[in-house]
C-alpha cells in the first residue's frame, strides 16, 4: 500500500467549517489506489445526461400535468422548468470544470463552504440517489410485469412487490439493481456502452412518437391553449405545500399561474442532469467536456419534452388525457395499438439507463466522501483491473436492491426532489464564494453574469422547494439530523483534513 500523505486545508478555518483546497482535491485523484480511470468523452457525458433525464416523465408526466395543471400550455411549463435547470446547469458547469473531482456538489461545497456543509450535501445526495434508483427500479418492474402479462406470463404475487398494504418482494426490481451494479463494477467504459445502446433505443422511440403522433394532431385540441384559471383546495396539515402553511398562498391550476404550478411539477422530470458532474474524475478532458455534457444533455432533453407535450395535447383533448399512460392511451384512442405497445417498450427500456446512472452517481459521491475520511477509507479503494470504486458500488447496490425489493416508497420519492433542489442551492452559492475566495483559479467555463445567475438559481430552487408538502420537509430534516449525528460521531474525527490540521499522519 502506498504511503498516505496529509491533506492540506485552508488553515484560516478550523472545526466544522474547515475547507479542503481545490489543489488538494485534484491531487488526491492521483493516488494510485484511490484514482478512477479516465474513459469518458463529451459524447459519453451527454448520453449519461440524456439517459437519466429521459425516463417515465416523458411518457407519463406530460399528459398528467396537461390534464391537471396547465392544458396545452404544459409546453410552456417545460420551457420554464428548463430555464430553472439551465441556471443551475451553468453553475454546475463552472464548478465541474474548475474542480474535476468525483463527488459533484459534495466536492464543490468542501472547497467553498466547509466540511460540515460538505458532509450534509453528501449525505443528502446519498439519500436522493438511493431512493431515486429504488423508485425507478420499482417503476421498471411494473412495466415489465405489464409486458409479461400481455404475453400471458405472470409472476407469483409474493414476488411482485408490496401492493395495497400487502407484503411482498419485488424480485424484478432487485434483480435489475444487482445486474446494473455488476456492470458498473466491471468498468466505466462498459457502463457507458450499455448506456449508449439503451439511450439510443429510448430516444428513437421518443422521436418515433413525435413524428408519427404529428400526423394525428388536431388543431381544435389546442383550444384554449391556456385554459381558464381554477382555484385549488390545497392539502391539509403536513400534506399541504409549505408555501401554503407559511403564507396562506394556495396554488391555482390552469391560467397563467397554472403554468407556473405545472413548472414546479414538471421540473422533477429534469432531475438527474447534475449527475454528469459526478463523473468529472473519469472524464478525459473535464475542463472542455463537462460543460458540454451538462449543458448539451439539458438542451436535448428540454427540446424532446416540449415536442412530446405539443404532440400529446394535439392528439387528444387535454381533459381527456390519461394520467397513467397518456402517450400510449392517446395512440390507442387514435386506433393504433402497435404504437401504444412500442411506447410501453420504450418506457421500460428507458428506465434501465435511469437506474444505472443514479447508481453511478451515488457510488461516486460515497467514494469521494470515503477518500476524504468522512466515511471509512475501506470503501475508497478502486479495483486494480477495472479502475472502479467496486467496494462502495457493491455495498450501495445491495442496499438499493433490498430497498427496491421490500419497500413501497411512493411517498419517499418526494425526498428525491427536495434533495436535488438543496444541491442546486449549495452549488449556486459555492460559485459565488469560490469566485471571491479563489479568483486565481483557472476556469475553463465561467458562469455568466455572476452573482446574478447564481442568485436567480437559488431563488428559483427555493421557490420550488416551498411548493413541496410540509411532510417532505419533516422527513428531510430527520435524515439531515441523522447525518449530523454520524458526522460528529465519526466524520469530524476521522476527516483527513482534520488530521492534517492536527499535524498528525492520517490513519487508514
Amino acid at each position: 500500500m502506498s504511503a498516505e500523505r496529509p491533506v492540506r486545508s485552508d488553515r484560516g478555518r478550523s472545526g466544522m467549517f474547515r475547507t479542503k483546497t481545490v489543489e488538494q482535491s485534484i491531487q488526491d485523484t492521483e493516488e494510485p489506489e484511490h484514482s478512477l480511470r479516465r474513459d469518458l468523452s463529451a459524447l459519453d457525458l451527454t448520453v449519461f445526461g440524456v439517459g437519466v433525464v429521459i425516463g417515465t416523465g416523458i411518457f407519463v408526466l406530460t399528459g398528467k400535468v396537461a390534464k391537471e395543471n396547465a392544458g396545452p400550455a404544459v409546453a410552456l411549463a417545460f420551457v420554464l422548468a428548463g430555464i430553472v435547470c439551465g441556471l443551475a446547469a451553468l453553475c454546475y458547469a463552472e464548478f465541474a470544470s474548475t474542480v474535476p473531482v468525483a463527488g459533484s456538489a459534495y466536492t464543490f461545497s468542501y472547497a467553498t463552504l466547509g466540511e460540515l456543509p460538505a458532509w450534509i450535501i453528501g449525505w443528502d445526495l446519498i439519500l436522493e440517489l438511493a431512493l431515486g434508483c429504488a423508485v425507478v427500479a420499482v417503476g421498471w418492474s411494473g412495466y415489465i410485469q405489464s409486458l409479461l402479462a400481455n404475453a400471458g406470463w405472470h409472476l407469483p404475487g409474493a414476488l411482485t412487490g408490496a401492493h395495497g398494504g400487502t407484503f411482498g418482494f419485488d424480485l424484478l426490481a432487485a434483480v435489475l439493481v444487482l445486474v446494473l451494479t455488476a456492470i458498473l463494477v466491471a468498468g466505466m467504459k462498459l457502463s457507458s456502452r450499455v448506456t449508449a445502446i439503451v439511450v439510443g433505443v429510448k430516444v428513437t422511440v421518443v422521436l418515433i412518437v413525435i413524428i408519427v403522433g404529428a400526423f394525428f394532431i388536431s388543431g381544435s385540441n389546442y383550444q384554449p391553449f391556456v385554459p381558464p384559471s381554477k382555484g385549488t383546495e390545497g392539502g391539509n396539515g403536513l400534506a399541504a405545500p409549505l408555501v401554503q402553511l407559511m403564507f396562506g398562498f394556495t396554488p391555482s391550476n390552469f391560467g397563467v399561474m397554472g403554468i407556473f404550478s405545472a413548472a414546479a411539477v414538471v421540473f422533477f422530470a429534469f432531475i438527474g442532469f447534475d449527475i454528469v458532474a459526478t463523473a468529472a474524475e473519469e472524464t478525459r478532458n473535464p475542463q472542455r467536456d463537462l460543460p458540454r455534457g451538462i449543458l448539451g444533455s439539458l438542451a436535448i432533453c428540454t427540446v424532446l419534452y416540449v415536442a412530446v407535450s405539443i404532440v400529446v395535447t394535439g392528439m387528444q383533448k387535454y381533459d381527456k388525457l390519461s394520467t397513467k399512460a397518456p402517450l400510449a392511451d392517446a395512440f390507442k384512442d387514435a386506433g393504433h395499438p402497435f404504437w401504444a405497445g412500442l411506447i410501453s417498450f420504450g418506457a421500460a427500456v428507458g428506465l434501465t439507463s435511469v437506474c444505472m446512472i443514479l447508481l453511478l452517481g451515488q457510488s461516486r459521491v460515497f467514494f469521494a466522501m470515503s477518500r476524504d475520511g468522512l466515511l471509512p477509507r475501506f470503501f475508497s479503494t478502486v479495483h486494480p483491473r477495472f479502475g472502479t470504486p467496486y467496494r462502495s458500488t457493491i455495498l450501495l447496490g445491495v442496499v438499493v436492491a433490498v430497498v427496491a425489493g421490500f419497500t413501497s416508497i411512493d411517498v419517499l420519492a418526494e425526498l428525491v426532489n427536495i434533495g436535488t433542489l438543496f444541491a442546486f442551492v449549495v452549488v449556486a452559492l459555492g460559485v459565488v464564494v469560490l469566485r471571491r475566495t479563489r479568483p486565481d483559479l483557472p476556469r475553463a467555463f465561467r458562469t455568466p453574469f455572476v452573482p446574478y445567475v447564481p442568485v436567480l438559481s437559488v431563488l428559483a430552487s427555493l421557490w420550488l422547494m416551498l411548493n413541496l408538502p410540509a411532510e417532505t420537509w419533516v422527513r428531510f430534516a430527520v435524515w439531515m439530523v441523522i447525518g449530523v449525528v454520524v458526522y460528529f460521531v465519526y466524520g469530524r474525527r476521522m476527516s483527513r483534513v482534520s488530521q492534517a490540521q492536527r499535524s498528525g499522519p492520517p490513519t487508514v
